[in-house]
């Protein structure tokens, strides 16, 4: 199998690489532009996959408030222009979108299952259901994974990664102080990346939610990693109000991943033991706890 991962130096990129070892072909921003369809189809022809994974996006929530158009480019278009290639050449497609599509329900207090209404509040969210819909229209062969809170080995250490963030505030500064009213599941790259591997493995087309069991406010998850990792910092809990970001967020996106797990045969660990492993890694790669 010759598998096309855009995205490929990403958090999600970097573990399905690890994964897919010689059958992976990484598409970096060198060398497929998302947006520009042409950049689209000459990159993954000269490839020739039998299937492509996207593990691209355009990620910046709040930027993306004053700049609509280019988060649609790259995660509604973009999308739109992989599921017509991959209709074309019959082949496979998985695309990662995000818990973002839910949250308009301010009462909501259950896991979303795959048929409940989205409810996206924010250009970026409106974006990744965008690029949802594209895909599911476009290529039969379709696999669409909401997940939520990634973290996974970066290049850059403190960007792009709740964890590393936390890690690195707290040998900065004296206190934390996080979110604690929005509610969702952090997620392992590495938990994902073993789910992406097994579902190309069948033909189980379709939507699925897909993170590591439990759930947690953002302010827990930071309390857990200083507490794994064994940083004596306070955690302090704030609203969202008073974090004052532009865009808004879920208050609460976690996902019934349970269609997944019946396809796959496997259940999710929790978000804690994801975290541990993750930590048990970061480790044993020699960067400090």
């Amino acid at each position: 199998m010759r598998i096309a991962l855009v995205g490929s130096t990403g958090q999600l990129g970097t573990e399905l690489r690890a994964r897919l070892g010689v059958a992976a072909v990484p598409l970096g921003h060198a060398h497929i532009e998302l947006a520009d369809a042409s950049s689209v189809a000459a990159a993954l022809e000269r490839v020739g996959p039998s299937a492509v994974i996207n593990a691209a996006a355009y990620n910046l929530v709040d930027q993306a408030e004053d700049e609509p158009a280019a988060a649609f480019a790259v995660n509604a278009l973009g999308p739109r222009h992989l599921a017509m290639f991959c209709a074309k050449r019959d082949i496979p497609l998985v695309h990662i979108s995000s818990d973002f599509v839910f949250g308009l329900d301010a009462q909501r207090n259950t896991p979303y299952v795959e048929s409940d209404a989205p409810g996206p509040q924010s250009a970026y969210a409106v974006s990744k259901l965008a690029g949802e819909y594209f895909v599911q229209a476009h290529c039969r062969q379709h696999f669409v994974l909401r997940t939520c809170g990634l973290f996974g080995p970066t290049r850059t250490l403190g960007r792009g990664n709740f964890v590393e963030t936390m890690l690195r505030l707290a040998d900065e500064q004296g206190e934390l102080r996080v979110v604690n009213d929005q509610r969702c599941t952090p997620t392992s790259t590495r938990d994902l990346a073993t789910a992406i591997v097994r579902l190309l493995e069948t033909d189980a087309y379709g939507l699925y939610h897909a993170t590591n069991s439990g759930s947690a406010t953002w302010h827990e998850f930071a309390v857990e990693i200083v507490h794994q990792a064994r940083r004596n910092v306070p955690v302090r809990a704030i609203t969202t109000v008073e974090f004052a970001a532009k865009a808004r967020r879920p208050r609460y996106s976690v996902l019934d991943c349970r269609k997944l797990s019946r396809t796959l045969g496997f259940e999710f660990p929790t978000w804690q033991a994801a975290l541990a492993a993750y930590l048990a890694a970061r480790s044993a790669r020699g960067e400090l706890p």
